[in-house]
């Protein structure tokens, strides 16, 4: 049997809410997370606001093998992800020794006065463990299936590098594409009969125009080499009569 494994992401952060932020996050994971073979099957955005992300948090690692967040473990005010997480587990939000003398000494090497604010980038939920940062040094963290990582991009990136490793993998999708010259409202019917024909897989419809003209790319996903071939054969063979009755 296919093992399956999955995974939700918090994206968090009233800057993507007001649009000023557009994320660059969520199809990076997702990406990365289809090519490891784990299933990415929620993305919420939520706001900088405690309760919320103490809700979402404890809602979605319930749920799934893996919680992904990003955004909020930075030195400002309004950074309060690690505080939330804290809070989700009943555990103390506290800062880290090592956490601290790492970003105290690259501060220091730098020059740059170690403020109270920078110090707020070392706390973390009591028992949590790193994931380290190799872009500014300040690390993320780890605490039950709950993996928090930076909002910044080229941050979030790195620290996912360093987390895939300790993933466990699930069987990977396969997929094919079927290019269909007619549009969804001709091939919506039988192709929920193929679907109910073939559970193992995920069939999607994509509608496309071009050319002045509406058809439609059909993908079949399936675990197993020998379920995708039977679903794409008994698509393939939709779009053949149904090009073989428009003559």
């Amino acid at each position: 049997m296919p093992e399956i494994v999955t995974a939700a992401m918090l994206v968090i952060g009233d800057e993507i809410l007001s649009g000023r932020t557009k994320d660059k996050n969520i199809g990076h994971l997702a990406d990365i997370m289809t090519a490891i073979g784990i299933d990415l099957k929620e993305v919420r955005i939520v706001p900088d606001e405690e309760d919320e992300i103490v809700a979402a948090v404890n809602a979605v690692r319930a749920r799934y093998t893996y919680v992904f967040t990003t955004g909020g473990i930075g030195p400002t005010h309004d950074d309060i992800t690690a505080d939330s997480i804290a809070k989700a587990f009943g555990v103390p939000c506290e800062y880290d020794a090592k956490a601290y003398a790492l970003l105290e000494a690259s501060y220091a090497e730098r020059g740059i006065e170690y403020t109270e604010a920078r110090k707020r980038m070392s706390r973390m939920p009591r028992g949590a463990d790193h994931i380290d940062n190799p872009v500014s040094v300040a690390p993320g963290f780890r605490i039950g299936n709950v993996h928090v990582m930076a909002g910044v991009p080229s941050i979030f990136q790195a620290m996912l590098d360093n987390v895939v490793p300790t993933l466990r993998a699930g069987t990977k999708m396969l997929s094919a594409t079927v290019h269909c010259p007619f549009g969804e409202g001709l091939v919506g019917g039988p192709l929920g009969d193929i679907q109910k024909a073939h559970p193992d897989t995920i069939i999607g419809s994509y509608p496309k125009y071009g050319d002045g003209k509406f058809w439609t790319e059909l993908v079949v996903r399936a675990r197993s080499q020998e379920a995708l071939d039977a679903a794409r054969a008994d698509v393939e063979a939709m779009v053949a009569g149904f090009a073989a009755k428009a003559g």
